[in-house]
């Protein structure tokens, strides 16, 4: 029931933290406030604009199980932050307003704002916990500097995370001070030239985005957790978690999943491994914002990259999922089908635009922020990164997927590829694996391949001879 706001009302303002169990920064406002919170979410055009139709949806989605977990009382608001929480500070004659800190640029920026705002008012944004198991900018080395290769990082983060323990949902009052609830809707955004008519993804159906289903995707991936290390690298079958767009809204936090799940055996502690990394991306967009958008190995950065016509062309085919390279193909065409790519062939598309189409990674890396549900600037930017031998503990650039040798490994039965690319439905193995495989042998629609990998694997390595000599052969 709506209760009318008193001097002791604080706000809970909600972001990437669209939950009510073990949020300890709602926690400390209930504590706070006697139980009387006035539950806050302000819908922002600046980040909308910036994420898939997809991602919003999914929030959308994640708003209106909040909203009915909150017995329908959430304070849904569109608008710029600093407006709208100052104007429900004041109308709920708030002293504080209580945050999950969050750490992206953009992020750290508004805050400032918003803080300022507050101050003048006589009230205090006040920051409790982070998205992360271990916030950015605390685990650092002997000399007092932020890590910058993860075997340093993890060391340091395994022995801060061995112990885990969530917070219940407190007992609250919640304070709804009126009106229509806002819409979730994607604006219009300015599409780079580069993408040209690509579609980008709308699938039928997103998976729910509920604290319940959170929960029971936990308990489902803790019973098979053990095989982890092998199965997630398998995109044919359910080997991983799926849990990536509930952390992206904090709809359930990696305490919660590392407290479900047993790091006692070789595939929890691979998991948990995949849980530091996510932390460890984080440290490093905190230290180097910058990092967004230039290489992180500045001299990696000069590697050439081609901007023509041509360039653009096979971009554009990379996004369609139309390469002539199965595994390539499959891959893409599951982030059009469902906003959502598994692991694995995540590494290989970008590794193919990068090194076969010798397109900038970061072109890849903003086709994937425009799809995915789940798409994080900290891990999405660091993980092309990678990909691209320009981020921290990146992957040589010389050595590059094949995406046959790739397929054959990991989807060797085919059945990933069939399922994303019905024109090699009816092609066996190992035909339907391989470029023009199914062309020759009876998959007469599907594409032939735009480029071939041993000719681009020479050109990738003379275009790194040209920056690094050494590092050629």
């Amino acid at each position: 029931m709506t209760k009318t706001a008193n001097s002791s009302t604080a706000v809970m303002w909600f972001r990437r933290d669209l939950r009510l169990r073990d949020n300890p920064a709602l926690v400390a406002a209930s504590q706070a406030a006697g139980g009387m919170v006035a539950g806050l979410f302000v819908v922002d055009e600046i980040l909308l604009a910036g994420g898939s139709q997809a991602r919003n949806d999914f929030m959308a989605d994640a708003l209106r199980h909040l909203d009915l977990s909150m017995k329908g009382e959430l304070n849904l608001v569109a608008g710029g932050a600093v407006n709208e929480v100052v104007k429900l500070v004041k109308a709920v004659g708030a002293k504080q307003v209580f945050v999950t800190e969050e750490f992206t640029p953009y992020a750290i920026e508004r805050d400032l704002a918003v803080a300022s705002a507050l101050q003048e008012i006589g009230a205090e944004l006040v920051k409790v916990d982070s998205p992360y198991v271990i916030p950015p900018g605390v685990i650092k080395n002997l000399s007092g500097m932020p890590y910058k290769v993860f075997g340093g990082f993890r060391k340091v983060w395994e022995s801060l995370s061995s112990e885990i323990t969530t917070m219940k949902t407190p007992r609250v009052t919640w304070v709804n001070v009126g009106g229509a609830k806002a819409k979730v809707t994607t604006p219009k955004k300015i599409r780079p030239s580069y993408f040209g008519e690509s579609v980008e993804s709308q699938p039928e159906t997103l998976p729910e985005a509920s604290e319940a289903a959170a929960l029971e995707l936990i308990k489902e991936f803790a019973t098979k957790s053990a095989e982890y290390g092998e199965d997630r690298n398998i995109p044919a079958i359910s080997g991983t978690s799926r849990l990536s767009p509930y952390l992206r809204f904090g709809i359930v936090h990696p305490r919660q999943i590392l407290a479900g799940v047993s790091r006692t055996n070789a595939g929890g502690i691979t998991f948990a491994s995949e849980i530091a990394w996510r932390d460890f991306y984080a440290d490093v967009l905190f230290t180097n914002p910058h990092s967004r958008y230039e290489a992180l190995q500045p001299k990696m950065g000069t590697l050439r990259s081609d901007y023509d016509e041509v360039a653009i062309e096979r971009f554009q085919a990379w996004t369609r999922g139309q390469t002539g390279y199965p595994l390539v193909d499959a891959g893409m065409r599951q982030l059009l089908a469902e906003g959502w790519m598994h692991n694995r062939v995540r590494m290989v598309t970008a590794s193919f635009l990068i090194k076969h189409l010798h397109v900038d990674w970061r072109w890849g890396a903003q086709w994937f922020m425009c799809n995915l549900i789940d798409g994080d600037i900290a891990s999405n930017q660091h993980g092309w990164q990678w990909v691209a031998g320009t981020g921290t503990d990146a992957a040589p650039f010389h050595r590059i997927f094949n995406p046959t040798l790739q397929a054959e490994r990991f989807d060797p039965t085919g059945s990933y590829i069939k399922r994303y690319v019905p024109e090699l439905r009816e092609v066996q193995v190992p035909e339907c694996l391989r470029p023009m495989g199914g062309t020759l042998l009876g998959g007469l629609d599907y594409i032939a391949p735009i480029v071939d990998h041993n000719t681009e694997r020479i050109e990738a390595l003379a275009r790194l001879a040209e920056i690094s000599p050494e590092k050629s052969a």
